[in-house]
């Protein structure tokens, strides 16, 4: 069982940055895949970012390509997404979701656990 609880959003101005957090219960965390999704009210869950258990292979959707970075500390159970170079269309909630089976990393309904969720809204 893996508890994940997102923290660091919040309100910025466009061109700012913010550095959500993604802390993590349980012994394994390092054995997840973990990936970043975020929704608008009347959309889709919608793919951002996603790292391997161990940290050495990332993906990025296209729309945050060269802007936002995903990155672990498996000592601190902990997923980070830094978010540079914001834009209005990144206001969201975002979602950190993990899955411990290789799973294809874009589908929701793939993910095993699935945090609260933190607002990100980015003002223009």
């Amino acid at each position: 069982q893996v508890q994940l609880v997102e923290s660091g959003g919040g309100l910025v101005q466009a061109g700012g940055s913010l550095r959500l957090s993604c802390a993590a219960s349980g012994r394994t965390f390092s054995e997840y895949i973990t990936s970043w999704f975020r929704q608008v009210p009347g959309k889709e869950r919608e793919f951002v970012a996603a790292i391997s258990g161990s940290g050495g292979n990332t993906y990025y959707a296209d729309s945050v390509k060269n802007r936002f970075t995903s990155s672990r500390d498996n000592a601190k159970n902990t997923v980070y997404l830094q978010m540079n170079s914001l834009k209005p269309e990144d206001t969201a909630v975002y979602y950190c979701a993990a899955a411990r089976a290789p799973v294809p990393i874009g589908f929701p309904s793939k993910y095993d656990y699935w945090g609260q969720g933190t607002q990100v809204t980015v003002s223009s």
